[in-house]
């Protein structure tokens, strides 16, 4: 069983930057592609950053696309979210998610709040 648990949420000011942590247990996590998704309130769970389970490539949605910034270190079994230049727009509760065959698992989500 595959546990995600996410951290570093908050609130922050518009232009500012947080970074998201994303701790997993239960399965060694190198194999697998890992991501970030996100939910506003009213809105449905959206794609925001993907990274390859070697960390050698990511992709981003064209909302965050130079602002942030989606790495790993697998020694560690920890997925990341840097968030810089932070807009009101931003604001959602963040979750990172791990698919293993055709399961996918889910944290339980960090809130992020952008103040203008």
């Amino acid at each position: 069983q595959v546990q995600l648990v996410e951290s570093g949420g908050g609130l922050v000011q518009a232009g500012g930057s947080l970074r998201l942590s994303c701790a997993a247990s239960g399965r060694t996590i190198s194999t697998y592609n890992m991501g970030w998704f996100r939910q506003a309130p009213g809105k449905g769970r959206e794609f925001v950053a993907t990274i390859r389970g070697d960390g050698g490539s990511a992709t981003y949605a064209d909302s965050v696309k130079g602002r942030f910034t989606i790495s790993r270190d697998n020694a560690k079994s920890t997925l990341y979210l840097q968030m810089n230049s932070l807009k009101p727009e931003d604001t959602a509760v963040y979750y990172c998610n791990l698919r293993v065959a055709l399961t996918t698992y889910w944290g339980q989500g960090t809130q992020v709040t952008v103040s203008s």
